[in-house]
Parts: C-alpha cells; structure tokens; sequence
C-alpha cells in the first residue's frame, strides 16, 4: 500500500487539496501499479512560521 506524505505551507484551498491528493494517487498508480484503492495520501499543512527559507520563516518573508 503506497503511503505519500506531502508538506506544504498552509493556505491552499480544498479544491487545491483535492487536486493534489487525485494527481498524486494517479502519478502512484501509474508509477508501481498499485491499485488505486490502496493509495493512501496525507497532506500536512504546516504553518507559514514553522517553515523556513534561507533561514527566515515563510511567514515573516510573505509566503
């Protein structure tokens, strides 16, 4: 059973989210032929000050 686990900045919409965890479970299909039932996809929406660029935090750059 494939497992994907995406980290991204917060703020994307639902339809974003669901966009996402279609293309990723077909791309994982496709990929190793699991059978798309089996597809698990976890989004993990991290906070714009718990992710860093450079050595400043999304947020404090305007992320």
């Amino acid at each position: 059973m494939p497992f994907a686990q995406i980290y991204m900045i917060e703020g994307r919409t639902a339809e974003q989210k669901k966009a996402v965890i279609e293309k990723v479970t077909q791309a994982l299909h496709e990929a190793v032929g699991a059978p798309v039932e089996n597809v698990r996809v976890w989004i993990h929406d991290v906070p714009k000050e718990n992710w860093g660029i450079a050595g400043v935090s999304a947020k404090d750059l305007g992320r």
